[in-house]
């Protein structure tokens, strides 16, 4: 399945959360649930950046759907948030000249406009898989310490229930297997997160690379995932290792105009302020799309009882 979600939209989305839905994409819709879904952003979104635009960003598995009790005609469908992913690049709608989704091709290399108006579309397990192929660019540089083999075993030793899945395709079996591990989760938002950064630490500043292209940087999660965090980029900071262990535990953080926060906590608070870059504020991604969202930070700000100067 693949749901169109707009920046600027006169439905209630709310990105990795729920989806926000009229009457006649009902029994589509049905059809999908507890089945994955990928987000797609219209060609003509100017509230993202021009690469994003016309593209697949995420996937998640789609839950129960509930009738909109404000808006007859209108339904939610729940996205559910732990399996929610964004991808580390956006994946366009064209590749190698073709369409990704079959349906989309219309006559001459055209776009089939009805079904490019169409927010909810069926789409081909071959088109879906292929988009999963391509979200996660440069994964094997960017994992995480456990090592390649670790990652590999994880694949191979999922543990997904039979119950879960049903009978499927290997091949799809192995996706789904992926696309819910939490070691391959990490990997994949640790790669996503760096990619949005440009493997740049968000608070010193540092861009440190290896000769085989691994950054220094870490993605660390700003609302943690055992406290309901998603796996979102904007829930997201690239931080240097040092730097992400004192995030994680406190010891500094991002007010709401950016600054950094030093916790009253710290017993070398000098060393700390040698660290930060220059600017004393929070280093964002180029793209809007990827800034770390006001409400994640304000979370982790509330949870460890930092406060402003």
């Amino acid at each position: 399945m693949v749901l169109v979600e707009k920046s600027s939209s006169i439905y209630d989305d709310d990105t990795g959360i729920r989806y926000h839905f009229p009457r006649r994409y009902l029994n589509r819709v049905e059809s999908a649930v507890r089945d994955w879904a990928v987000f797609y952003r219209p060609v003509k979104d100017t509230g993202v950046s021009e690469e994003s635009r016309g593209s697949y960003f995420a996937t998640a598995e789609l839950g129960p759907i509930s009738p909109d009790p404000s808006n007859d005609g209108l339904y939610y469908v729940e996205i559910r948030s732990e399996t929610y992913a964004d991808f580390a690049s956006p994946v366009p709608r064209i590749v190698d000249g073709s369409f990704i989704e079959p349906s989309l091709a219309g006559k001459n290399g055209s776009t089939n406009v009805g079904v490019a108006l169409q927010a909810v579309r069926h789409i081909p397990d071959e088109a879906f898989d292929r988009i999963l192929g391509l979200a996660w660019p440069d994964a094997g540089v960017e994992l995480p310490r456990v090592g390649r083999n670790d990652l590999d075993n994880e694949h191979r030793q999922n543990g997904v229930r039979e119950d879960q899945l049903g009978f499927v395709h290997e091949t799809e079996r192995k996706i789904v297997a992926q696309l819910l591990n939490r070691k391959v989760r990490d990997a994949r938002f640790r790669t996503a997160v760096l990619h949005a950064y440009e493997k740049r630490c968000a608070i010193t500043g540092w861009n440190f690379i290896n000769g085989g292209g691994r950054a220094e940087a870490e993605a660390a999660h700003i609302r943690p995932v055992e406290h309901g965090g998603p796996d979102k980029i904007c829930n997201g900071l690239a931080l240097s290792g040092t730097v992400h262990w004192m995030f994680d535990r406190g010891l500094i953080g991002v007010a709401a105009n950016d600054e950094i926060i030093i916790s009253r906590k710290v017993n070398d608070r000098e060393s700390i302020e040698r660290l930060i870059n220059p600017t004393r504020k929070l280093v964002r991604p180029k793209k809007t799309e990827y800034h770390p969202h006001p409400e994640f930070l304000r979370w982790h700000r509330e949870f460890h009882r930092l406060e402003a100067a």
